[in-house]
């Protein structure tokens, strides 16, 4: 597969999305805490009023979105869009035990919203967007569905180096000759983390009033065993080379991820510097 074959490339992750959904599931909780700060920071941006209509994009497990479900009551609704099913799966599940009745749930992909032009108050996409084969596209429709007036807000990774979490797994693999470097002209998680382009990409869109900044996170882990237990539930990739070697071989690569992780382990537990870059706009 090459990247000038886009269809493939958008099936590849939309596969990868439901193989993954039940790690997901099972560290929903753990991405809830960490991603907290971001979600109340996005929240703050679209200030809410009761009876207002909420699209979430990309909701994974809809944490995101269940917070602004509480700001819109009475009258109002939290729309929850993912393109992998078993991921809406994931987020109905949590939605029942959060007893979140105003929520509604729709497999939908970020290259094209079925709304009505201008009948979406507010837009949340938390960490989805750089997954996005043309993100300035998807922004535009979300530009397309909003009110004269509604607001969006959305999260994307910054830099790789800045997130030492996500790239110790893979250079692990790289380095042991178990995967290729990732490809910069297919859509991941740091495709979007300069945060000039992502301003453009906004503007460029049609929104106004745009806000780029940067949140530090705290993610820790209770040692490096539980650390590449939870990779192996969130990336779906590093899962697939995971099950492609030997007991042996497997031994190299959390041997290597320790070393890599071992600046960042302090009293037992693994503490990463994470950041994250949040924007925020207006239609």
């Amino acid at each position: 597969m090459s990247p000038a074959d886009p269809s493939a490339v958008q099936a590849q992750m939309r596969d990868r999305w439901q193989r993954g959904a039940a790690g997901w599931g099972r560290r929903a909780d753990a991405v809830q805490e960490m991603g907290l700060p971001v979600s109340v920071w996005m929240i703050d941006q679209l200030e809410l009023q009761a009876g207002q209509r909420v699209l979430e994009l990309a909701c994974g497990p809809g944490d995101t979105g269940f917070l602004a479900a509480e700001q819109v009551k009475p009258g109002g609704i939290v729309i929850e869009t993912d393109a992998s099913e078993p991921m809406l799966g994931v987020a109905k599940g949590r939605a029942r035990d959060l007893g979140a009745t105003n929520v509604e749930f729709r497999r939908m992909e970020l290259e094209w919203l079925d709304f009505p032009t201008a009948s979406i108050d507010a837009i949340l996409c938390r960490w989805g967007l750089m997954f996005v084969l043309d993100p300035g596209s998807s922004l535009t429709e979300m530009r397309r569905v909003l009110k004269p007036g509604g607001r969006l807000s959305l999260a994307v990774w910054d830099r790789p180096e800045l997130n030492p979490w996500a790239t110790i797994p893979t250079r692990a693999l790289v380095e042991l000759g178990h995967a290729e470097p990732p490809d910069p002209s297919v859509p991941g998680m740091f495709s979007l983390a300069d945060p000039e382009r992502l301003k453009e990409l906004l503007e460029s869109a049609g929104l106004t009033d745009v806000v780029v900044e940067a949140l530090e996170l705290d993610r820790n882990d209770r040692g490096v065993d539980e650390y590449i237990k939870a990779t192996l539930d969130l990336s779906a990739p590093f899962a697939e080379v995971r099950d492609s070697l030997s007991a042996e071989q497997w031994r190299e690569v959390e041997q290597r991820v320790a070393e890599l992780a071992a600046p960042f382990l302090s009293g037992g537990r693994l503490r990463f510097p994470t950041r994250t870059l949040v924007a925020s706009a207006s239609a």
